[in-house]
């Protein structure tokens, strides 16, 4: 009923943001006239109008070229790998010189892969990046089968043995704990194609320390609560009609509900930014919110099973999580070297949630062991921004360099 209400509230809405899109086309001819005036706040308005909606389908990553030492090369976006839940998707350059390969495990949270596109730009000129697409769940066929927990897991394997041997591995935000469980199952097997690195990005490797809103929300309710309450059965008008998910709509509703002024906030001037001609700081806006607002859906199992897992028994830093059966040993990890980072005003994974990771990986030596505690940063700072770029980056660069 959830969803079905969600979509006949977004049809019924639909004829009068089309109705916006075609005023705003009328008007386009009179924007270059001066005393455009009042027509210029009825254009906004329209705007605003137009923009009223969620989008579902991924944004397009938009990385054509980068600079690599003193010149500029292309970039292709080519499916290395893919399967009904995710591409393996590899941002080719045309560079001659053998990189480092890295492979950026991409959170599944309601937003697309696309959230790390200014995470892939930054790494590109020294490395060889492949991605984790993961798609839409509504958009995937009942036929398909189930994804969840372990499924997540199985395919960072899969996607690392794509890649090839000496390959490196950055997790962001959630995956971190699916990201380690995946090196400690190889490492345990000896596998030849084990990652010469980790780096784990602001995620909630163990959730009991310094816990967070998002931490207590989760423990707030029974797991019947979040199965009978928030999650919902895709329209049949969708290609995975008849598949539970956890909607992408309802977290980011919750995403909102957290910073709700700053929203705000950004709207109101994103109206004035249209209003006064500010194209350059309009345009800024529109892009965040571009990709803010298409929203992505789970499967009802991974998201259960993640809530379950992680947020409330916290069964990796416990030594509990299994993997098809058999317990997840992180001690086994000897070859694979650890980086930690961690935002100081991380207000979603909180700093300690992330560098417990250390204490779980007791084969690794000292050496082969890094944490960073970034100063002056929440959450996305971690993995985007000048803080990103200019501090945080250059410790991954460096620690890809030491194991290669």
């Amino acid at each position: 009923m959830l969803y079905s209400a969600y979509q006949w509230q977004s049809d019924l809405l639909e004829p009068l943001r089309k109705t916006a899109d075609q005023a705003r086309v009328l008007l386009k001819p009179l924007r270059e006239f001066p005393g455009f005036g009042g027509l210029a706040y009825l254009d906004a308005v329209w705007e605003m109008i137009s923009r009223f909606k969620l989008t579902h389908h991924r944004p397009p990553y938009n990385i054509n070229h980068v600079t690599v030492g003193n010149r500029e090369v292309a970039v292709t976006e080519r499916a290395h790998l893919s399967t009904p839940f995710g591409t393996l998707l590899h941002f080719k350059k045309d560079v001659e010189t053998a990189q480092p390969k890295v492979l950026v495990v991409a959170p599944l949270s309601g937003h697309f892969a696309t959230l790390l596109r200014g995470t892939v730009l930054t790494m590109l000129p020294d490395h060889e990046v492949y991605l984790t697409d993961w798609h839409n769940a509504r958009d995937i066929p009942v036929e398909a089968g189930r994804f969840g927990f372990d499924e997540y897991i199985e395919h960072i394997i899969q996607f690392i043995e794509a890649i090839g041997p000496d390959t490196h591995m950055i997790a962001v935000c959630q995956p971190c704990v699916h990201a380690l469980a995946a090196v400690a199952i190889m490492a345990e097997d000896k596998h030849p194609m084990q990652p010469l690195s980790m780096t784990l990005m602001a995620g909630p490797v163990d959730t009991r320390v310094n816990p967070t809103k998002v931490n207590c929300l989760a423990n707030e309710k029974s797991m019947d609560w979040f199965e009978g309450n928030l999650i919902s059965t895709v329209p049949a008008c969708h290609k995975g009609g008849g598949r539970k998910v956890y909607p992408g709509f309802i977290q980011l509703s919750a995403f909102v509900s957290m910073n709700s002024q700053r929203h705000t906030k950004a709207h109101r001037d994103l109206f004035m930014h249209m209003l006064t001609g500010d194209e350059e700081k309009a345009d800024a806006i529109r892009i965040f919110y571009d990709e803010y607002f298409a929203v992505l859906d789970l499967t009802a199992e991974f998201y259960l099973e993640t809530v379950d897992k992680v947020f409330q028994k916290a069964e990796l830093a416990k030594g509990e999580l299994t993997y098809r059966g058999r317990t997840v040993n992180t001690a086994a990890i000897k070859r694979t070297a650890l980086l930690t980072v961690e935002g100081e005003r991380d207000d979603i994974c909180a700093p300690g949630q992330t560098v417990a990771a250390h204490d779980l990986c007791t084969g690794l030596r000292p050496y082969m062991k890094r944490h960073h505690l970034q100063a002056g940063v929440g959450h996305y700072g971690v993995f985007s921004g000048r803080r990103w770029e200019n501090q945080i980056y250059p410790i991954v660069r460096n620690l890809i360099l030491s194991m290669a």
